[in-house]
């Protein structure tokens, strides 16, 4: 075996792994077909055939049922700017980074499909979730702009970079939820959005198009 191959999960891991993915995938049909306030613990633990305690220790809290991909969602915006190239800027990463994943559909970004948006609409607990995860990801990425430019953590800069990166990046995220809610289909969104998320961005390089060049 090549030593840069990856080796195989164990047994173990890929035991708990296929059970995680079991829990979720009937916790996001309950949700669905219930309402998230409406569907309980113990009904997903029923469906899963697993304890309730099992459920628990994969998912601290209901919310992270629904939302399962929430650090993937915080983390995205400050690694891309990590790891941005040689002359790239913040602004220019995360928009082609944006483009990219509006070319892929993918789910993180908002592509979520009706059914899944829909729940997150219908529920107070998990729209104030997703707020409170847009805001984790606006200060993951001011802490991620403080570091690329040498300057202190809560310097007005980096801080107000973000909130003007992370303000795009909120918009246009609800711009997929509204078209999605909508009744469009993916495909057609992503057309939509490959128009408008250019503009968007644009409004920001009077003052970004130069902020945090790595040389």
């Amino acid at each position: 075996m090549d030593i840069t191959d990856t080796p195989p999960l164990g047994l173990r891991e890929t035991k708990k792994r296929e059970t995680r993915q079991l829990i979720s995938d009937h916790a996001t049909r309950l949700f669905i077909e219930r309402g998230f306030e409406h569907t309980t613990i113990a009904e997903i633990a029923d469906a899963a055939r697993v304890a309730k305690k099992t459920v628990t220790n994969y998912f601290p809290r209901k919310e992270d049922l629904a939302l399962d991909h929430q650090d993937e969602f915080v983390a995205a915006l400050a690694a891309t700017v990590t790891a941005r190239g040689p002359g790239e800027t913040p602004l220019s990463a995360l928009r082609h980074a944006f483009l990219a994943a509006v070319a892929a559909q993918d789910p993180v970004a908002g592509f979520a499909g009706e059914a899944f948006t829909r729940m997150i609409a219908d529920s107070p607990t998990l729209t104030a979730c997703l707020r409170g995860l847009h805001d984790r990801r606006e200060e993951a990425l001011a802490a991620a702009l403080a570091d690329a430019t040498g300057t202190p953590p809560h310097d007005i800069t980096p801080r107000t970079a973000a909130a003007l990166l992370g303000g795009v990046h909120r918009v246009l995220f609800t711009r997929i939820q509204e078209l999605t809610l909508s009744g469009h289909a993916n495909p057609e969104i992503a057309e939509v959005l490959a128009r408008e998320a250019p503009r968007a961005f644009d409004l920001l390089a009077p003052a970004l198009a130069e902020y945090g060049r790595r040389t």
